[in-house]
């Protein structure tokens, strides 16, 4: 095993912007419980699988992950702090295109995306007081803070919740433009209310009551949206847990 946590994070210049998005990537990964391996940082990257065991052997002797061979990558302490601090920026980014400048939310993960590496802390640390120190972006996920601390809380796909039960909106994926885009049509968004009227058998369509509308979702769809039960037993048996 090669590499050792530490407790200070890197400088805010000492990272390049490839390093920070293998550290976002660990992380991301990390979230499961288990640790990344090399493949699936390649396939999330979008790089070769030999060009990650490279970055990774360098990214261990500076101190920012462990890597055990046949067990895949850690984050060391000050990995994790690092990959926070690049979250944060590109969430905080989000929340203020949304609120500040107007930007619906299905562009924002693009312009974040480019612009998180190159804003220093300190301006995005006055961006988020800008718009009121936001502690979720517009998608649901939630918000660093600036010492590196984040909400890990737990919630459940829409995919189950039972018929007859109520929940609450609270997180949904942000890889896809055209997603988001449908689920706005759909009015499922973070802060919305549903109730599951129906659930067809064998992993049929689920229809949803929104307010006074009714919608229909498939199972892929409701596996994407995170949700809180209102009260107990309305949970599928067998469900997952699923983090933020």
């Amino acid at each position: 095993m090669s590499g050792a946590p530490g407790k200070r994070a890197p400088a805010e210049r000492d990272l390049t912007a490839p390093v920070e998005d293998y550290l976002k990537a660990v992380y991301e990964l990390e979230r499961a419980g288990e640790a990344a391996a090399t493949t699936q940082l390649a396939a999330r990257l979008r790089v070769a699988p030999a060009s990650v065991t490279g970055m990774v052997l360098r990214l261990a002797e500076q101190g920012l992950l462990t890597h055990e061979r046949y067990r895949g990558v850690r984050l060391t302490a000050r990995g994790r702090l690092a990959a926070l601090r690049t979250i944060r920026r590109h969430r905080v980014i989000e929340a203020y295109l949304v609120r500040a400048l107007g930007y619906r939310w299905d562009e924002v993960d693009v312009e974040a995306e480019r612009l998180e590496h190159a804003a220093s802390d300190r301006f995005v640390d006055r961006m988020a007081r800008a718009i009121g120190e936001p502690t979720v972006d517009p998608h649901g996920a939630p918000i660093p803070s600036r010492a590196g601390a984040v909400a890990e809380a737990r919630y459940r796909p829409l995919a189950d919740v039972v018929a007859g039960a109520t929940a609450d909106v609270m997180q949904v994926s942000d890889d896809d433009p055209s997603l988001l885009r449908y689920l706005d049509d759909l009015a499922l968004k973070p802060g919305s209310t549903v109730r599951v009227v129906d659930r067809a058998p064998f992993g049929g369509p689920i229809t949803l009551a929104i307010g006074r509308a009714t919608r229909v979702v498939g199972q892929a769809l409701a596996e994407r949206i995170l949700v809180r039960p209102r009260g107990p037993g309305r949970l599928r048996r067998g469900g997952t847990p699923v983090r933020k």
